[in-house]
């Protein structure tokens, strides 16, 4: 077993002080968005201490490099290659992130050879590929958490813009009424975003007074009015704003978790919670942010048929633990809360990583290898390692693949 820590993010969105004080963190007053548990190569887990035997690797891709087999198992280098192929999150969203999608496996691997070929560098804050993988993601809320995922039905959407008095909301009822399906979804979006045909600022917040006054009035969609309204806040003008009327509004409570699949539009309002992720940094974003926006190629990648939000709900196992399947080969996610004496089995048989949200607990495998973790500790288990149980009192977070 190997100690690892957090890569820390610290995008504008983020809150100073949800993450440092959830992982025992000194608080600095800067931002802090997400905390990275993973070997991606946009931020790397460093190694604690010598527990993998001595080892002198920085970070979690020298410890991998290694021995890969013996790292990940030979079924995870046969399906994935020599890589973890997750990535571990702590998020916590001050302020609404951006309007995005993430690509799937072909649109991201032709994606990164087109940008590689045009020299732009893996890091430049222009290009939107910086590996070759898809993003699936999960997250699993440990506060109150609110988003906009996936499109509503178009008969819905147009129901919220019929008396909003405002020309953008009209125009934008009178495509979606036109064409009730997927076409319908695509014209209205497509409008809002795209350069040619993209609203003004005057004309978003038209909308925006539109929603205000409603929900003054007695709204009989208060939720999405209020969304509107929030978003203006924080990003006046953005036409990404309106876009928040077509999508649907997800509130997960502590314990409840929401798959994105690759291609679902979808944006994070507020809230702290754990995401598990293919090991992928590609995001194609069209607004609601300051970072680059490429809204053609967010349009070439989005799902455009309604459907309702994922919901995972967990399967248990052994009692102690909650282990929530997404439908993907990536990654798996399970919750462990033990408080009583004795040893708990966990899930899972390969390249884990384990990280207490809080107490203390002490981890051991079938190898004879053992770690203690408190709160913010984390650790990679190797599948060399092989079978896990956990005593102690604690709520433990493992990252796992299927």
């Amino acid at each position: 077993m190997i100690r690892i820590r957090s890569a820390a993010q610290s995008y504008a969105w983020g809150s100073p002080t949800a993450i440092p004080e959830l992982l025992g963190l000194p608080v600095t007053g800067e931002p802090v968005a997400e905390a990275w548990f993973g070997s991606h190569h946009a931020g790397p887990s460093p190694v604690d201490d010598d527990t993998d035997g001595g080892s002198a690797a920085r970070t979690l891709v020298d410890a991998i490099a290694g021995d890969p087999r013996r790292a990940l198992g030979e079924d995870v280098v046969a399906r994935f290659g020599a890589r973890l192929p997750y990535l571990l999150k702590i998020i916590a969203a001050e302020t609404p992130l951006s309007l995005q999608v993430h690509p799937n496996l072909a649109a991201a691997a032709e994606g990164f050879d087109r940008e590689d070929a045009a020299g732009i560098p893996v890091d430049a804050p222009h290009r939107n590929y910086r590996d070759r993988n898809h993003k699936p993601e999960l997250v699993y809320a440990l506060t109150r958490f609110e988003a906009v995922c996936g499109f509503r039905a178009p008969r819905r959407a147009a129901e919220l813009l019929v008396g909003l008095d405002a020309p953008l909301a009209k125009e934008l009822h009178d495509l979606l009424f036109a064409q009730r399906d997927a076409s319908g979804i695509e014209a209205a979006f497509t409008q809002l975003l795209d350069p040619a045909t993209r609203p003004g600022p005057d004309e978003v917040q038209q909308v925006v007074d539109a929603c205000a006054r409603r929900l003054a009035d007695g709204s009989p969609s208060p939720r999405a009015d209020r969304t509107v309204v929030r978003l203006a806040e924080a990003y006046p003008g953005d036409p990404g704003v309106v876009t928040s009327l077509l999508l649907n509004p997800v509130t997960l409570h502590p314990g409840e978790a929401l798959f994105v699949p690759a291609g679902g539009v979808h944006a994070y309002l507020s809230g702290v919670g754990v995401e598990i992720m293919a090991s992928s940094d590609n995001v194609l974003r069209a607004g609601l942010t300051p970072k680059h926006v490429d809204v053609a190629e967010l349009l070439r990648n989005v799902d455009y048929v309604a459907a309702p939000p994922i919901r995972i709900a967990p399967e248990r196992f052994h009692g102690a633990t909650r282990v929530y399947y997404a439908p993907v080969d990536d990654f798996e996610l399970s919750i462990t809360s033990v408080e009583d004496a004795g040893a708990h089995p966990l899930p899972g048989r390969g390249p884990r990583v384990l990280l207490c949200l809080e107490g203390e607990a002490t981890v051991r495998a079938a190898s004879g290898a053992s770690v203690a973790l408190r709160r913010g500790d984390a650790a990679f288990v190797p599948a060399s390692d092989g079978t896990l149980e956990v005593e102690g009192c604690a709520r433990l977070v493992q990252a796992d693949v299927p």
